[in-house]
């Protein structure tokens, strides 16, 4: 499947869309073919782009004050990523976002959104439910984070991020639960024994 055909069905979940909206669709975007540890947005920079992945992963990750990097999300193939407080403020965001391993994605700029808003206004609807679920999403992060264990918090990544076990950096995951690599190797070492 090209990349064209999975956005489509992508978007297809929530929305139905003719030829000539499809059509007019897929003209708005910007395909792209993004290099293993290339970063597309840095923090600092304003997202200009919203980003949906059909080859490959990226990922979103950002730095505390003492330089120790903490992943926020994953996109694997047939997600979108963005950093949501710039690309929706249009302000300097704090998400630096990178390719994980060689990717293709299709870029849809800000302006090519609200040119979408006004000719297919569905559009809205769509783009509604996906930063509704990203809120969700984060919110549910925050307080599993602070209720969960490291072991709940994995086997929630597990779930979440089925195709990705194999090919995210484990130290990656460790970010990504809240732990140091060495703590996340001990746990998923005793979890392994314990199957």
């Amino acid at each position: 499947m090209n990349g064209s055909d999975l956005i489509i069905e992508n978007i297809s979940t929530y929305i139905q869309l003719d030829e000539k909206e499809k059509e007019l669709f897929l003209s708005l975007l910007i395909p792209a073919n993004i290099s293993r540890k290339q970063i597309i947005l840095r923090k600092g920079e304003i997202c200009r782009y919203s980003t949906f992945v059909y080859e490959g992963c990226l990922r979103g990750y950002t730095y505390d004050k003492n330089g120790s990097e903490h992943a926020l999300n994953f996109a694997p193939k047939n997600w979108w990523i963005a950093d949501m407080y710039s690309w929706i403020s249009q302000k300097p965001g704090i998400l630096n976002i990178e390719a994980l391993e060689d990717s293709k994605v299709l870029k849809l700029s800000k302006v090519n959104q609200e040119i979408l808003y006004k000719e297919v206004p569905k559009f809205e609807r769509f783009f509604r439910i996906i930063i509704e679920k990203s809120l969700v999403a984060s919110q549910e992060r925050v307080l599993n984070n602070l209720s969960l264990t490291a072991e709940e918090r994995y086997t929630q990544f597990c779930s979440k991020y089925p195709s990705l076990i194999e090919h995210v950096p484990l130290k990656q995951v460790a970010s990504y639960i809240g732990v140091t690599p060495e703590f996340f190797s001990k746990m998923r070492n005793g979890l392994l024994k314990k199957k």
